[in-house]
């Protein structure tokens, strides 16, 4: 079953999405170069660029392309746009790097938004995990599957909420920058567990049912590539995790800039004081 691709004057619709990558990327490496980021550690602007890669790879090139008749590759694509990409994208901190180099008055209105309430709401560790293995589930387990496999405009939605699921899951774990819902350890930590162990048991019922179309050794395959490349990921998000955990006020002695969600706006970008 191939996807059915749409071009515009022999060019492939799918290399569009090169420009708000190539565009996000370059916006990073601007803001990181800036006077204002200081010295902005490269590593992060790294894994940054190497996230935006990892997401476009599964939806324009030849690996986007085979990984629809191949569900080896397109469980392995499932993993780079929902766990690694994400992943790596929140380890680059963005949003800190933005509050960095942004003027006052642009950076009052980012941190304004990340207050509200939707933000609180879909920043909360257990809306992030229902929504990250909630779409694992539609993905395998709805006519969405077959959809997501012959339709262009299907398989970009798909791979879109993978990657803002994705992306949420980790931030509301391990993410560094401002979080307007910053959960206590405790609670981060049973929702990894619990979101560990719904992937893997997703992986391993697609080898004991096959989604429609998917034969019994394409299955078996596809749940392999899902589960042990996925379980690397995994083993990151938990590296992590456990470090931040030690440096955490009440394991060790912290800074009191340690402590806080994050959204306290630097002097410069605070409101004035009213009244």
């Amino acid at each position: 079953m191939m996807l059915h691709t749409h071009s515009s004057g022999g060019v492939p619709v799918e290399l569009l999405f090169l420009v708000p990558a190539g565009a996000a990327a370059a916006a990073y490496w601007a803001a990181a170069l800036a006077p204002r980021a200081g010295t902005w550690p490269m590593l992060r602007t790294l894994s940054f660029t190497a996230g935006i890669a990892a997401v476009l790879a599964t939806v324009a090139g030849p690996f986007a392309e085979r990984a629809h008749a191949d569900f080896t590759l397109l469980s392995f694509s499932h993993v780079l746009a929902g766990m690694l990409g994400p992943a790596l994208l929140v380890l680059g901190r963005p949003v800190t790097l933005a509050l960095r180099i942004m003027d006052p008055v642009p950076s009052r209105r980012l941190v304004r938004l990340l207050r509200s309430r939707p933000a609180r709401f879909l920043a909360f560790p257990v809306t992030a995990a229902v929504l990250n293995t909630g779409g694992m589930l539609v993905m395998f387990r709805t006519p969405v599957f077959d959809a997501m496999r012959t339709q262009a405009p299907v398989h970009w939605l798909v791979t879109f909420h993978l990657l803002a699921a994705g992306y949420l899951w980790t931030a509301a774990l391990i993410g560094r920058d401002p979080n307007p819902h910053r959960a206590s350890l405790p609670l981060r930590a049973g929702v990894l567990i619990l979101t560990i162990a719904a992937h893997n048991v997703l992986a391993k019922s697609l080898a004991a049912a096959p989604p429609p179309g998917i034969s019994a050794g394409e299955a078996e395959s596809g749940a392999m590539a899902m589960y042990y490349a996925g379980g690397a990921v995994e083993l990151l998000v938990v590296f992590v995790f456990c470090l931040q955990w030690y440096r955490s006020p009440g394991t060790r002695k912290a800074r009191p800039a340690e402590s806080g969600t994050g959204l306290e706006a630097p002097a410069d970008v605070r409101e004035p004081a009213r009244g």
